[in-house]
């Protein structure tokens, strides 16, 4: 074990240092130039047709989703253990100021992830009975029709079907039970038991099941976690203009908080940002595609820039909100953090913590096991149906029922095992699944530009 951890720590460490900071970012300004800063001249039309359009009782549709349906379904997925958990690691390892390289991959994450929506609608397909299947296999083997492009296409399943389906969702588990049992002392175990039930009551609804249970926790999970979070900010207002000062500052000098030479304590603020972002609004990695290229618009342009709304609610919002509570206590106003580690405080632990210390102990350990088991639960829901399509392009629906019995196991094991490697092959997969998506984007950016230039006029 120590050894495989050691292997995957390595592999690890060259991609989220190297080959994504400069394949994610270069993406990024790639689609934001070629589009015309699509995210800001469109940012508009985007808040417009989701909350136009808002609405907690979208129904069934006769094949695919509305298209505030595949939101609910893209953020829940982008919305999870990332914007909490993720982001207190980040901030733990790489200081205050990762979070503002998370907000530079999220800037530039909105271009790539309109070419991510554009693309899903594109090619998606839409079978005789009327249901449709889309997402980056479609648009991979789209952009390279040989065996190449099957190449990639398969290792995008087979990547995505293991990040997302079965390791990723232990890590969402584990965090439901690692957070209750600190809040209510329940065993892990059991909340294992409980979550594993719900989801698997879920999945056998299929998509409609998961669209109807994403639109209406994504919105009030979103508004309990910020009205909780904006009410510790006013109690800690006299901090907050050193904790967004620290953000910045730290951003370019990390050295002074995470130690080490200037060059190493930026490379760890910088590769931390991008890791974690990553993790938490997903943009590039092409797991939202899935949803997207289920929504029923007139253009995939629309669906596009709703997509851009996905991202900027999950780490300009959620994400952000986080950060505050967390440098706001435990760095501001000469917090435990501000010299160092301190023994017994983790990124498992840290919101917690955050909350307490404002809140009281109960109240706030109570209040961030509630808003994680609401993330978490709703990631589960999403990453098990875009594993679950993967897996029908591979083997077919038949393999669909034996992954789904998979997944619930490993939801169950989840909760109850934790180590460094869980979460390092979680990072592996997710990170290994952006190759072959920012390849095919990339290569099919023509469909992308051609989507953005005609709404421009």
């Amino acid at each position: 074990m120590e050894t495989l951890l050691h292997i995957v720590q390595t592999i690890n460490f060259y991609l989220s240092d190297y080959i994504l900071v400069i394949l994610l970012v270069g993406t990024g300004i790639f689609f934001t130039v070629k589009t015309r800063f699509v995210q800001v001249r469109c940012f508009r039309e985007g808040m417009g047709k989701v909350f136009g359009g808002f609405s907690l009782r979208g129904g069934k549709q006769r094949g695919g989703l509305s298209s505030f349906q595949a939101l609910t379904t893209a953020i829940a997925a982008q919305v999870g253990t990332g914007n909490i958990i993720g982001a207190c690691g980040a901030i733990l390892v790489g200081g205050p100021g990762a979070i503002f390289w998370m907000w530079i991959i999220a800037f530039f994450g909105m271009a790539t992830i309109y070419a991510e929506a554009v693309l899903a609608q594109e090619t998606r397909v839409v079978r005789e009975d009327g249901t449709v299947a889309g997402g980056p296999v479609y648009y991979i083997k789209r952009a390279f029709d040989n065996k190449f492009g099957s190449f990639l296409a398969g290792f995008f399943a087979i990547a995505i079907t293991l990040a997302l389906g079965f390791i990723g969702s232990m890590v969402q588990s584990n965090s439901i039970g690692s957070t209750c049992a600190t809040a209510f002392g329940i065993p892990a175990w059991i909340v294992g038991v409980l979550v594993a039930a719900a989801s698997a009551f879920v999945f056998l609804g299929g998509i409609q099941r998961v669209a109807a249970v994403t639109e209406k926790l994504v919105p009030i999970m979103a508004i309990l976690y910020l009205a909780g979070g904006l009410v510790l900010l006013l109690m800690r207002l006299p901090h907050l203009p050193e904790t967004v000062g620290m953000i910045f500052r730290y951003a370019f000098f990390p050295n002074a908080i995470i130690g080490g030479s200037i060059g190493y304590a930026l490379k760890t603020a910088i590769s931390q940002g991008v890791k974690r972002g990553l993790f938490s609004n997903e943009a590039g990695m092409g797991s939202t595609p899935h949803a997207h290229a289920m929504a029923k618009v007139k253009t995939p342009h629309e669906q596009g820039v709703v997509a851009m709304v996905g991202v900027f609610i999950d780490t300009f919002l959620v994400l952000t909100m986080t950060a505050l509570v967390v440098i706001s206590t435990l760095y501001a106003g000469g917090g435990p953090l501000v010299s160092g580690a301190v023994e017994g405080i983790d990124k498992t632990n840290m919101a917690q913590l955050s909350f307490s210390m404002v809140f009281g102990d109960g109240i706030g350990s109570a209040f961030v096991a509630l808003c994680l088991l609401f993330f978490a639960f709703s990631t589960i829901l999403s990453w098990n149906f875009f594993g679950k399509l993967n897996v029908a392009w591979l083997f077919g629906e038949k393999a669909t029922k034996v992954y789904s019995v998979l997944a619930v196991v490993f939801i169950f094991l989840g909760s109850c095992l934790s180590n460094d490697l869980v979460w390092e092959l979680s990072d592996l997969f997710n990170q290994l699944m952006v190759l072959p998506n920012a390849l095919a984007l990339l290569a099919l950016a023509p469909l992308v530009c051609a989507a953005a230039k005609k709404a421009g006029k």
